[in-house]
């Protein structure tokens, strides 16, 4: 039966250190039905599916990430492709999304919106696409009109982006740039980005730093030199009352407030799931009343 494979799986995760769920996700993966079905019907494993069960678990207690081996990471509403070579999508990410598409609201419900116009919204780093798609995704949903631009430059996650971009058939522009060059000349309404920001030699997971890829980790020294590049870009390409909506270490928000204050107002903080400082808005300010 399966209810007792999964409990030895379970039990076998468990003495690894590792979340009993993933039993479920895998087998769920290998019979082709989603985590809840396994709750509300009986299932049963074939021969093939038990080796592919067997094996898979054995991959997950040698810390490959359950998203790699299912090949799929759940964001907000959507399923998203992942797989060596990009950052698996995290929860607290959700909130950005939720920050971005409030922005978009209030600017469409302006006394000055341009009806048949649509905001400008750049996802800057964007990996697998999860925060670019989802915004699009739930805009389309919210009959708002967003121009949404995704700039990565790593090819390995370029290959997801685009494969979720097409999964999900939405409007997602893909700029293949360093966010340093990208969008030249271009303004846009709102930035929103989850950048590379774990301090150097900071003590993760095992899973994550021998599988996930560490361009998409690390921020430098103090993690706030690789997030300083992406506020740069930013800075560049947001429009004058532009909104920036970004992802951090819990120990940085003094730190970037410090970085943004010239050129940005209306600074807020905000903490995630756990409590813990994870992300930042704050709006651009005039550009030529601060003399550049």
């Amino acid at each position: 039966m399966l209810k007792e494979r999964l409990r030895l799986a379970r039990k076998e995760l468990s003495e690894s250190a590792i979340s009993e769920v993933d039993a479920e996700l895998i087998a769920a993966y290998v019979l082709g039905v989603g985590r809840m079905e396994l709750q509300a019907k009986e299932f049963s494993f074939s021969p093939d599916q038990e080796r592919e069960f067997t094996n898979l678990i054995a991959e997950r207690k040698s810390g490959i990430p359950v998203q790699y081996l299912t090949g799929e990471a759940h964001f907000r509403y959507l399923t998203f492709d992942v797989g060596p070579g990009v950052l698996i999508p995290r929860p607290e990410t959700e909130l950005l999304v939720d920050a971005a598409l409030v922005e978009i609201e209030r600017i469409q419900s302006s006394a000055t919106w341009r009806s048949g116009g649509r905001t400008s919204v750049v996802d800057l780093g964007a990996g697998s696409g999860a925060i670019a798609i989802s915004i699009a995704d739930e805009a389309r949903k919210r009959n708002l009109a967003v121009q949404v631009v995704a700039v990565e430059n790593q090819p390995e996650a370029l290959i997801w982006l685009e494969r979720n971009i097409a999964k999900h058939d939405v409007d997602v522009r893909v700029v293949k740039s360093d966010v340093a060059t990208a969008l030249e000349g271009i303004k846009c309404d709102l930035v929103v980005t989850n950048p590379p920001y774990i301090p150097d030699g900071s003590a993760l997971p095992r899973e994550v730093v021998a599988h996930e890829p560490v361009t998409a980790l690390f921020g430098g020294i103090a993690g706030i030199e690789v997030p300083s590049k992406f506020i740069e870009s930013a800075t560049r390409i947001l429009k004058a009352g532009g909104f920036l909506i970004l992802e951090h270490h819990e120990s940085q928000s003094e730190p970037l407030a410090a970085l943004l204050a010239p050129d940005y107002f209306d600074i807020a903080h905000f903490k995630d799931l756990a409590d813990r400082p994870r992300w930042l808005t704050a709006r651009r300010r005039d550009s030529e009343r601060n003399g550049e």
